[in-house]
């Protein structure tokens, strides 16, 4: 069996783990959101890509869902005591190393798409991870602040203000010129089913299909989604103020109407949220939140099991 999986960062890397624990036979192909990525201190740095390595690898700090275990940060406090900006995003020093390599492959004339792999060539996540696209796409915010109007990475929007400050608008910035990485398509081709992880609907699956050819591949698949929102909240992280940015209700209804009936044929949903319906998608409640592998595996189980059945 063949299943391919849009993913995000942390929701979508413990969901993969999930996935992979409840089927060890399958081919799982996870094509990354990249639009997260952003240049720090000479180097490129793509969170959502190493969190599913890292995740799947076996070497995430696992109290915060992100970054290295066992980190130090003793290049951070050099770069600060240079007054070297920006200081609100800490790379740890594992972390640089991985981020070293990824740039010097990337001057070498490497795509993103081969650089991934030979990452993932150390971490073995079980998986094969590819990059939504070999361009560069990069997610911009604007807002408005005592600097007046303006448009900011969403690295600096998500991590230093906490979305603190209204997002007026979200643009993945390249979108329009990007091609999908190699592989992508082909794997969406020769999937069996789809699924699509709690991730982040706006930042982290959305921009993953604004990638001219993903969601018209996806259009022929059955797909099944896991709602990233239980009880009119996120699962995790500020995915309500990417919502509302882009006039979207933090509902699990709203986030299904967002993917549209065309692209999602089967929806899981949180007990709290049993009585979500949309014309020709089957709807399942479930448990959703996964406080343990165990209990992400059953969510991914719950998930597969509804696309099997979907497409019989």
């Amino acid at each position: 069996m063949h299943i391919v999986s849009l993913a995000g960062g942390i929701g979508g890397a413990r969901f993969l783990r999930g996935l992979r624990a409840t089927a060890p036979d399958a081919q799982i192909t996870v094509i990354g959101n990249t639009g997260d990525d952003i240049t720090l201190f000479g180097l490129r740095v793509c969170p959502d890509l190493d969190t599913v390595m890292y995740t799947l690898g076996g070497g995430i700090n696992e109290e915060q869902g992100w970054g290295r275990e066992k980190e130090t940060h003793t290049v951070k406090e050099e770069l600060a005591a240079y007054g070297v900006e920006p200081q609100w995003f800490g790379l740890g020093d594992r972390d640089f190393a991985t981020h070293i390599v990824r740039s010097q492959m990337m001057e070498a004339g490497y795509p993103l798409s081969q650089i991934t792999e030979a990452l993932c060539a150390r971490w073995r996540p079980g998986v094969r991870l590819l990059p939504m696209s070999d361009d560069r796409c990069e997610t911009h915010v604007v807002i408005t602040d005592e600097q007046g109007r303006r448009a900011i990475h969403f690295q600096e929007w998500w991590v230093r203000l906490r979305a603190s400050i209204p997002a007026e608008s979200i643009a993945l910035i390249g979108a329009d010129t990007a091609r999908p990485a190699p592989g992508v398509l082909e794997a969406i081709e020769e999937a069996d089913v789809v699924i699509l992880p709690p991730s982040n609907p706006v930042v982290s699956i959305g921009t993953i299909l604004q990638v001219p050819g993903i969601r018209d591949a996806l259009l022929a698949k059955t797909v099944v989604g896991v709602s990233p929102i239980i009880g009119g909240a996120p699962v995790r992280g500020m995915a309500d103020a990417c919502l509302t940015a882009i006039g979207v209700e933090t509902s699990a209804q709203a986030v299904l109407e967002l993917y549209g009936a065309d692209l999602v044929d089967g929806w899981l949903v949180a007990p709290e949220d049993d009585g979500v319906a949309v014309d020709g998608i089957r709807v399942q409640a479930r448990p959703l939140i996964m406080h343990d592998a165990d209990a992400a595996a059953d969510i991914a189980r719950a998930a597969l099991d509804l696309a099997l059945d979907l497409n019989r």
